[in-house]
């Protein structure tokens, strides 16, 4: 059997800390080495991957210069030198630990470190702490010539930010930040528009119709940019066939179809496995229909119960009484955020949000 792949954790291993000790000493020559390797590495072990970053921070903190603006300029040169851009996120997260007393330069430090990994987690705590200055700055962040930090603009002030706390007062009222994702309704950069969906999905959660509202004033149909955030953000919509949602990708509501064959396939899958969806469609309308294809695959909990996650699959324009065929596959494997269990798994088909057939599988040990 291949070696398993080695934890995320381990991106700060005792090399790592020994790396970070030569670059910081090669920086500043009063640097105690000693010191920050006995902090950092103890009970390594027992520490997840957030805890290690932590640690990291910390440690430097004991063994940098008590002066927050020398210590800032040793982190800015030691930044290029990291080489890994999760490692790279230790640094703006000692701006959001020892920074809050120094706003502007420590926003300024954060806008030159979010290149180099991302400063997203660290600027949640200045929006916490004063949630209108920090987005004053932003706003012109969503007007840099650079992409990372136009992403960051978008990303950083997320209502539901994976991976970390919920920004409350954004989740109640997310008004405060519409200038900032129309600022970027348009952005050439891919890595921007993810985070616009991204943050415009999130607000669909808790204020649906001020997204759908929003959207309708963006020109979906003159910028493809623009259509391509409009599609993403609403995915959490169209998945349930919210009809607005739906009409504001071109969708039509209803399905009109007969189903002639869906199929999951085998019957008995391994973990490592492909599973194979098999779909054969007919259209039973008068007119064009333009449809969205998903399915729905219900995971098996340790305890025996099941939830489901939805997939994208494709969409597609049926003309009145065109048949079409598709095929899918998805590998069955374990990832940090989910770990499969023994069982019956259904698959459900869904098109414009109803589910129309129902297939599964069993996974098997």
């Amino acid at each position: 059997m291949p070696d398993p792949a080695p934890a995320l954790k381990d991106w700060f291993d005792p090399a790592r800390y020994r790396h970070i000790a030569q670059e910081v000493a090669a920086i500043h020559p009063g640097f105690d080495s000693k010191k920050f390797l006995k902090q950092a590495l103890v009970d390594l072990d027992s520490l997840s991957l957030m805890q290690r970053l932590r640690r990291t921070t910390e440690s430097l903190h004991a063994t940098l210069p008590a002066d927050y603006p020398r210590t800032l300029e040793i982190l800015r040169q030691l930044a290029p030198r990291l080489g890994h851009s999760f490692v790279s996120l230790v640094l703006p997260d000692y701006i959001a630990l020892y920074g809050q007393r120094h706003f502007d330069l420590s926003l300024e430090a954060l806008k030159f470190f979010t290149p180099f990994g991302s400063s997203e987690f660290a600027i949640r705590h200045f929006l916490k702490s004063d949630l209108s200055r920090t987005l004053a700055v932003m706003e012109t962040w969503s007007r840099d010539e650079n992409d990372h930090v136009r992403r960051l603009a978008s990303e950083g002030c997320r209502p539901r930010l994976p991976w970390s706390f919920r920004l409350e007062p954004l989740i109640a009222d997310p008004t405060p930040v519409l200038p900032i994702l129309e600022n970027l309704r348009t952005d050439p950069s891919l890595y921007v528009r993810k985070s616009v969906a991204n943050h415009l999905n999130d607000i669909t959660k808790d204020h649906p119709d001020l997204v759908l509202d929003l959207l309708h004033t963006w020109p979906l149909q003159e910028n493809p940019h623009t259509a391509w955030i409009a599609r993403h953000a609403l995915r959490t919509l169209i998945k349930k066939g919210d009809p607005r949602a739906l009409a504001l990708i071109g969708a039509s509501g209803k399905p009109e179809v007969k189903i002639h064959h869906f199929a999951a396939s085998p019957a008995n899958i391994q973990l490592g496995q492909k599973l194979s969806l098999e779909l054969r469609i007919e259209s039973q309308a008068t007119t064009p229909q333009r449809l969205v294809v998903d399915y729905g695959l219900h995971y098996v909990k340790k305890n025996g119960s099941t939830s489901a996650k939805v997939f994208k699959w494709k969409e597609i324009s049926l003309a009145p009484g065109e048949s079409l065929t598709l095929r899918r596959q998805q590998t069955i494997q374990d990832f940090t955020t989910r770990l499969h269990h023994p069982g019956h798994h259904a698959v459900d088909l869904q098109i414009n949000g109803e589910t129309l057939a129902q297939s599964g599988f069993d996974l098997v040990r």
